[in-house]
């Protein structure tokens, strides 16, 4: 039974002498990296919850500056047209977030039915989209804008209107 064991400790070889020195290398390498682990896992929930509340945040100034212009461009419209409705409509689709969801713009100058954009005449449908522009710039002012022709597709009397607004 002795010459057994013998046999079997002669098998294991010789002694690692520096296996305690590996072992506390690779214990000290563990922590570290389970310490890193752990940094990385509370940066992870910080992120997700920085994420949500920017998301959050970012559909409240969304929703606030859609009635902003909502409102300007109504009363944009109304001083271009002398009269008339316009409206911004976000459209509520069922499952899709409100930051995805379309926009639906109306106009209806004095005198006409509500229409799509498309059947208003040149001259109506650059005004409605200067009113659009303007409202914009109201809504969230810049210090400059650049309005290179786009007074281009209006008559006499529209340029006058547009005039006015600018003023």
């Amino acid at each position: 039974e002795v010459e057994e064991l013998r046999v079997k400790v002669h098998g294991f070889g010789a002694v690692n002498v520096e296996a305690l020195t590996l072992l506390e290398g690779l214990e000290s390498r563990e922590k570290e990296l389970v310490s890193q682990r752990n940094d990385l896992s509370g940066t992870q929930k910080e992120l997700d919850s920085l994420i949500r509340r920017l998301d959050r945040e970012s559909r409240e100034i969304f929703g606030k500056t859609v009635d902003r212009v909502r409102d300007h461009f109504k009363s944009i419209f109304r001083k271009l047209f002398r009269g008339g409705q316009a409206d911004i409509i976000l459209l509520q689709e069922e499952g899709v977030d409100l930051i995805d969801q379309g926009l639906e713009i109306k106009a209806c100058p004095p005198g006409k039915k509500l229409t799509s954009l498309s059947l208003l005449s040149g001259g109506e449908q650059s005004l409605t989209a200067l009113a659009l522009t303007l409202a914009l710039f109201r809504a969230n002012p810049s210090p400059f804008c650049i309005l290179d022709e786009a007074d281009a597709a209006l008559d006499e009397n529209n340029i006058d209107k547009y005039v006015g607004i600018i003023n």
